[in-house]
């Protein structure tokens, strides 16, 4: 694989236009993997008997998360360890997501691809992997599993699930943390237009019971600057509500209530140990790959 064949696998624009969301997993993951290995050493170097670099094609069960953490860098393990982290993949399938404007995909494609990436991610090192997809209720809760034959039930609920619903993301988020009997990673993707106390009490649940918590806040970028600088009419995608205003005269406005819920989100998150994570549609995947990536190599 090239640099520009790795660089185009990181893309939304690019991935969107493969077949199936199995295969843009698995270029994602891939471009990904071995962008990483094109990138400089930071600040260590050490010669590892029992290993060699990742290369295109490998298993990505055998690669050893603890040297990852130190390196930056992928590298495959002679001597295989079987790992048992359970993971629970939480995507907002509530109609908000159902939003583009500077990207060529929607937050929920976005999303979408993402959640995919991860979970095939988290099947081929063997860690066990469930997706919830929620909207104002839970749609569907698959418990993790980690043999392969399971990969392709969470895909399918992927491909099949239609965006639906309003968004009631703390009860949602409340409900999966009582169903959880066992500590695991939880991975959240949501725009999280909701109300925020209601979604801090929910990833709060979470910690209290020892997840490890990684929120991806998923926005188109123009709903961070407000941009449109001109007459609009706007549409609750949950409701059907217009409202028509010159989008201009509360840019201001709107901003200012933005960066208010964005920091408070944030800082709630860091506080609590969580990793919080504002990811733009138009951003590459490896972007948002990254937190996960340093987060999971922690948890070896």
């Amino acid at each position: 694989m090239n640099n520009l064949d790795y660089k185009k696998f990181l893309e939304p624009s690019f991935i969107s236009k493969l077949s199936s969301l199995e295969i843009k997993a698995k270029k994602v993951v891939e471009g990904f993997m071995v962008g990483l290995h094109k990138s400089p050493y930071h600040g260590f170097s050490v010669e590892f008997s029992q290993h060699r670099p990742y290369m295109q094609g490998d298993s990505i069960k055998n690669v050893d998360w603890k040297l990852f953490g130190k390196t930056e860098k992928f590298y495959i393990k002679q001597f295989e360890e079987e790992t048992n982290l359970l993971s629970y993949v939480l995507l907002d399938v509530s109609k908000s997501m159902d939003f583009k404007y500077t990207a060529d995909v929607t937050k929920f494609e976005y999303a979408n691809t993402l959640a995919a990436s991860l979970i095939y991610l988290l099947n081929k090192q063997r860690d066990a992997a469930g997706l919830v997809l929620y909207s104002d209720t839970i749609e569907t809760y698959l418990e993790p599993k980690a043999n392969k034959t399971y990969l392709k039930v969470l895909f399918n609920a992927l491909v099949n699930q239609k965006l639906s619903g309003k968004t009631n993301t703390g009860k949602c988020l409340n409900n999966v943390a009582e169903k959880i009997k066992k500590r695991g990673m939880i991975i959240i993707i949501s725009d999280f237009f909701d109300n925020l106390e209601s979604v801090i009490t929910a990833l709060k649940h979470f910690h209290y019971k020892n997840n490890d918590v990684i929120v991806f806040h998923l926005l188109d970028r123009i709903e961070s600057t407000f941009g449109f600088g001109r007459d609009a009419i706007f549409i609750d995608k949950e409701t059907g509500e217009e409202l028509t205003t010159q989008s201009s005269q509360i840019q201001k406005s709107y901003i200012n209530l933005f960066d208010n819920f964005t920091n408070t989100l944030k800082s709630e998150c860091l506080k609590y140990g969580m990793d919080y994570n504002l990811v733009f549609t138009d951003m590459t995947y490896d972007k948002a790959l990254q937190s996960f990536f340093i987060k999971r190599s922690k948890l070896h």
